[in-house]
């Protein structure tokens, strides 16, 4: 059975990705306008379209264009591309079940949150490819770890030491679903 974020779950994920904006701006030193040009947003699982679930991971970034005709001729496009920040619900709420209250929600969300914008980031900026083969996604995937870690710096504490714990090289989150 799916199971799916509930009334207590959703504040939770909005305020991670409002302190994710925060830390993800200083570590990078934007500014609030460099922030938003990165346009994204973020559904929970009762709100994705079938291509957006991923059993796969915490989160799965869908990149979107849309495109219109300036002054009404075809030849001339005027858009703008975004991404959309699909959180995986069910594997989430899996993964907190199986930590037996190691990991909470609040810590965790704030992980997934810096992680995916500093993709949005990577990716709007032209530092990654999103559309790169798999191995180069492999390496990035190394890259928004090790810069999600520095992100977190001003964050650590207690419960976020045991999320990153679980993302370090010797005991990957993967753990969690065992």
């Amino acid at each position: 059975m799916i199971r799916y974020f509930n009334a207590a779950h959703i504040p939770v994920a909005a305020r991670a990705f409002s302190d994710a904006e925060k830390l993800v701006t200083r570590h990078f030193r934007l500014t609030e306008d460099d922030l938003r040009k990165n346009k994204y947003d973020v559904k929970t699982l009762a709100f994705l379209e079938e291509h957006e679930v991923n059993d796969g991971a915490f989160a799965h970034l869908c990149k979107y264009s849309y495109e219109k005709s300036s002054d009404g001729k075809p030849q001339e496009k005027e858009g703008f591309e975004f991404y959309r920040v699909c959180l995986q619900d069910h594997i989430i709420l899996d993964a907190l079940e199986r930590a037996n209250t190691f990991i909470k929600l609040s810590p965790l969300m704030l992980y997934i949150a810096v992680h995916e914008l500093i993709h949005v980031l990577r990716f709007s900026s032209g530092a990654a490819d999103f559309s790169a083969p798999a191995d180069e996604k492999e390496n990035e995937e190394k890259i928004v770890h090790s810069l999600t870690r520095s992100a977190l710096q001003p964050a650590r504490q207690t419960d976020m030491n045991m999320v990153l714990d679980c993302f370090s090289s010797e005991y990957k989150i993967s753990n969690l679903y065992n």
